[in-house]
């Protein structure tokens, strides 16, 4: 909310101080039955968060102090005003975020005391109000720092820091920072339209509830206007649910990237009667969903997640939202390899001719990631003197080739189901893996021995930070450590990413390319454990049971891991989780939180059709095209169009939501059309 001026000074709660900063488908019926008021509930889920952004107050509008100062601010910004009241002292402020790990203070404002005694001087500067920052006053009248505080600023409010003698006669200097005008709420829409939404979804779960109770019907039926309601609500969720239970998509089988088609792409060539008769594919709704799940979610963060810092790339260690999409995108891609490849054997297709529709395939993903998907576009026209080699799709490409051979040179016919008492003992979906894991744990061997233990000029052995001002200024050339060195020698400075999410807070000054070539050893790892997944859901299809017990397995085991290598904190573990890297910890993390994913997906829309998917269920069947289309058309009307204040988190969420939702009505369309893009 805007808060008006207020003439009365209120002093901060943070004061001066001398601390240091430191399976099976799901049951038609069941989806019939059960599905529509879900479904129905997460189609309007974007309109509800869209009027409810509206209500939301964004930047305020009337003249302030800001304008006399002449500080235009901009989002995640306050005002600070620097008073200096010590006579003939020149003030240095220096300035640095609680969120940048062992940093070095950087200079944010000098204020000299020449004037009248009664009369201080004052600087205005804007300050980042993303996290909490750490203010630090020294002044000509000694060597050390004056005082230290300690300080949360909220978007677009006005704060006095008032240097002085802490009482007359004395040289002792005290520092008070107090509130001239209250700050906006930023984060405002964004929990206006998260509560309307789930306000929505309950609201019409519990009437589709009522609707199917004795209580519910006997209202409808005495009730007129009740009971004209209740039959339009009916039709229309009838219509969706035969919409969304569409037999010929139920006949389609997983595909690895989300594109499925009358013939899976990678098996164009092989016979329908080659098929054997045991051989009965069936769609795992929760798969679509998930890889859905991922992709909304990469497409609104890419759009810029209404500007919110937590919508960003962390900027080193740690997670925020941006952080979760891509590694989900490469673990479900895992799942859909193995149960898609299992299909297309079954069916009587040679290997042979498999490996060369493999191998197409990723030559494909990685063009497309190069030519097509290339940010370095926005240095200029592209050319091979600044092309960026890396990329999400390059690393996808190479990812899903890995895996696929990985499976085909080493596959095996899907075991027949056990009895349920033994199924719940047996490790049979890992041991029948053994030469994979043998050869993803020499993987990771040599990842950890690169990361750890590789000589790199400059550097200490095994650095794993963000180089810059990190780690006290030290250094400032070394971001990545192994995984940047590697990149910068083998492909170019000129050829990787030019602005990593670590420049925003720790002034990084050398190139470094998240999607690089050390990196993608622990994608093929995230993605080896989607293979996992996939296995326990066709090795226990008949077994829930099962399959959930090994769900809850692997997302205890992982999490542990990662507990270990963290030391449950972001920065002082052994191997912090960081997105940069694709670290082991955040492939352990990221896979964790996965298969807790699975764990809740699976039971609900796939064994007893709670929930049909819809509306993530649509762009998980289409992904590749959703993926390069909002990359291609990102700038074009309707996904973007000039905001009347383009310094306003409200407009921006506004923005990123309408385009986030048009990809998914795309993606629905073709649905309906039974129009998938295969590569």
């Amino acid at each position: 909310m805007t808060g008006g001026s207020s003439s009365r000074r209120r002093r901060a709660e943070q004061r001066s101080s001398a601390a240091g900063p430191e399976q099976r488908s799901s049951p038609r019926e069941a989806a019939s039955n059960m599905g529509a008021g879900p479904a129905l509930a997460a189609l309007l889920l974007a309109g509800s968060v869209l009027s409810a952004t509206l209500l939301a107050p964004g930047r305020r509008t009337e003249p302030d102090i800001d304008e006399k100062r002449n500080v235009e601010l901009k989002m995640d910004q306050a005002l600070l005003l620097i008073h200096n009241e010590l006579l003939g002292a020149s003030l240095t402020v220096y300035w640095k975020s609680e969120y940048c790990y062992q940093c070095t203070f950087q200079p944010l404002a000098n204020v000299s005391h020449r004037g009248k005694p009664a009369k201080p001087s004052v600087a205005a500067v804007p300050v980042s109000t993303q996290h909490g920052s750490i203010l630090q006053v020294n002044s000509t009248w000694g060597e050390t720092a004056a005082c230290r505080l300690e300080y949360k600023f909220g978007e677009f409010g006005n704060y006095s820091l008032l240097v002085q003698h802490a009482s007359t006669g004395t040289s002792e200097i005290a520092c008070d920072l107090v509130v001239n005008e209250n700050p906006v709420n930023s984060n405002l829409p964004v929990s206006i339209a998260f509560l309307v939404g789930l306000a929505l979804i309950i609201a019409i779960s519990f009437l589709r509830l009522l609707l199917r109770t004795k209580l519910g019907r006997t209202i409808c039926k005495e009730e007129p206007f009740v009971f004209s309601s209740c039959l339009c609500l009916d039709d229309f969720s009838n219509w969706i649910s035969k919409t969304i239970t569409s037999r010929e998509t139920d006949r389609l089988i997983n595909s690895e990237l989300g594109s499925p088609s009358r013939t899976d792409p990678l098996s164009g060539d092989c016979q329908p009667e080659a098929r054997r008769t045991s051989a009965s594919p069936y769609r795992l709704r929760c798969v679509d969903t998930f890889r859905g799940i991922a992709l909304i979610l990469m497409v609104f963060v890419n759009y810029g997640g209404g500007k919110y810092w937590y919508f960003k790339h962390s900027s080193w260690n740690g997670l925020t939202v941006a952080d979760l999409v891509f590694p989900w995108f490469v673990f479900i891609m895992g799942s859909s390899i193995f149960l898609s490849m299992t299909s297309i054997l079954q069916r009587g297709c040679s290997k042979f001719r498999l490996l060369g529709k493999i191998a197409w395939r990723s030559f494909l993903l990685i063009c497309i990631g190069i030519i097509i998907v290339n940010p370095n576009y926005c240095l200029g026209p592209l050319s091979w003197d600044k092309l960026r080699i890396p990329g999400v799709l390059q690393r996808l490409g190479v990812t899903y080739f890995v895996v696929a051979v990985l499976e085909l040179l080493f596959s095996k016919p899907v075991p027949d189901s056990c009895s349920l008492e033994r199924s719940c003992f047996s490790l049979r979906d890992v041991t029948s893996s053994w030469p994979q894991w043998l050869i993803l744990l020499t993987l990771e061997s040599i990842w950890l021995a690169l990361t750890l233990f590789l000589p790199v000029p400059g550097c200490p052995t095994g650095y794993l930070g963000p180089g810059g001002i990190g780690d006290l200024g030290k250094y400032p050339h070394c971001t990545g450590g192994a995984a940047g060195y590697i990149d910068r020698l083998l492909l170019g400075d000129s050829h990787l990413y030019q602005h990593p999410s670590s420049t925003v807070l720790y002034h990084t000054e050398v190139a470094y390319d998240p999607e690089g070539i050390l990196g993608t050893i622990n994608s093929i790892v995230m993605a080896f454990l989607g293979v996992q997944a996939g296995k326990i859901l066709l090795y226990y299809k008949d077994q829930t049971k099962a399959i959930l017990m090994r769900f809850a397995a692997w997302c205890c085991i992982l999490g542990l891991i990662s507990l270990a290598l963290t030391k449950v904190s972001a920065d002082e573990g052994f191997i912090p989780i960081n997105k940069n890297l694709w670290s082991l910890s955040y492939v352990s993390t990221l896979s964790c939180f996965a298969f807790f994913m699975l764990l809740v997906l699976y039971p609900a829309v796939d064994v007893k059709g709670l929930w049909t998917g819809a509306p993530f269920f649509y762009p998980g069947m289409n992904s590749i095209l959703v993926y390069v289309g909002h990359e291609v058309f990102e700038d074009y009307f309707p996904f973007r169009w000039k905001l009347e204040d383009d310094q306003s988190h409200k407009e921006h969420l506004i923005q990123n939501i309408v385009a986030t939702a048009l990809w998914v009505l795309i993606s629905y369309v073709l649905y309906k059309k039974k129009m998938f893009w295969k590569i």
